[in-house]
């Protein structure tokens, strides 16, 4: 199994976004890119802890790449805002790719200048930085949309 971390907004969206894929063994929402120990929503959420909302991937890369995880992460949310997502304002809803590996490293900013072209005249927002500690939001935020069926979660 490996790790692959994606901050892109609203945390309850981009987990159900990645459960949804094949080879993906689970999604967690929480916290990481920040410098506060045990942070809470509401400290993230308040601002200066420097968190994101983000997802720790676990998945089976004999069934899913991590190209093509990036590639999904690119495709769910829009990477030329910055630090936000929707109505989402902050930088805890910043864009960012967390690596797990020199070899995720170099994949995530191929990619990112691959599909630069793509968002001409704007530009990609997405950071490109090394995993840090990532820390499990509470449990209420867990499987959110799968808890509250045929609600709106986020803007993915």
């Amino acid at each position: 199994m490996e790790k692959a971390t994606f901050a892109a907004g609203c945390f309850w969206g981009v987990e159900a976004s990645f459960r949804s894929v094949p080879g993906v063994v689970d999604a967690v929402s929480g916290y990481t890119g920040g410098q506060t120990i045990n942070p809470t929503y509401e400290r993230v959420w308040m601002g200066g802890t420097g968190h994101a909302e983000a997802v720790e991937v676990t998945f089976e890369p004999t069934q899913v790449s991590y190209e093509m995880l990036v590639r999904k992460f690119f495709a769910i949310h829009n990477p030329t805002e910055w630090n936000r997502q929707g109505p989402d304002v902050g930088d805890e809803y910043r864009s960012a790719i967390f690596y797990h590996s020199p070899q995720q490293h170099v994949v995530a900013e191929r990619i990112k200048q691959e599909l630069a072209l793509n968002y001409l005249p704007k530009s990609i927002a997405t950071s490109i930085e090394p995993a840090t500690e990532f820390w499990r939001a509470e449990e209420y935020h867990q499987h959110y949309a799968e808890k509250h069926p045929g609600k709106v979660v986020c803007h993915i």
